[in-house]
């Protein structure tokens, strides 16, 4: 028994005897086309039974001014984490090696007054990453909108030349 495109079983599909023989699934201009397309047909042949890389060409003509900056936005936050968290992360260790001691007591051998300048009051943790937190605020804005007048300026030039051409392989 035979199952057709339809879901009907038992009926064999209607196709023309040099349809069948010829296995094109072809039928000439008086005869009724066949509903069911030879599976030789519609599918390529394996050589060697390896299959081969398959590779195309595409494309990018035109990026999303939103998607892109959300996308920089993210990124951007990301990377002004990671700058207060290492700057934190210098400065306990500037702290733990003494270097703020030694520099203060360095001032001090100078014959400058280290009660009129004290490093470690105004190199303190609190200023540092207060410092740090202004300056990523001021890097996510800058970023953003960067990314946003280049994604800008890309859709305007790939109109222009026609894209970015990408060859995609399937490895």
């Amino acid at each position: 028994m035979s199952e057709n495109l339809n879901g009907e079983a038992g009926r064999m599909p209607r196709t023309t005897r040099s349809a069948q023989s010829t296995g094109l699934g072809g039928a000439s201009s008086s005869e009724v086309p066949p509903t069911v397309s030879s599976s030789r047909s519609s599918r390529p042949a394996r050589r060697g039974g390896v299959p081969r890389a398959r590779r195309m060409n595409l494309s990018i003509t035109h990026v999303q001014v939103w998607s892109v900056a959300k996308v920089a936005f993210m990124l951007s936050i990301a990377g002004a984490i990671i700058q207060i968290v290492a700057a934190a992360l210098v400065w306990v260790l500037l702290d733990a090696v003494g270097v703020f001691g030694q520099l203060t007591n360095l001032m001090s051998s100078v014959n400058l007054d280290s009660s009129a300048f004290n490093l470690s009051n105004v190199l303190s943790l609190s200023t540092v990453l207060s410092a740090v937190t202004i300056l990523s605020i001021i890097g996510v804005v800058l970023v953003t909108l960067l990314a946003v007048i280049g994604a800008l300026l890309y859709n305007v030039v790939s109109s222009l030349v026609g894209g970015l051409h990408v060859t995609l392989g399937d490895d």
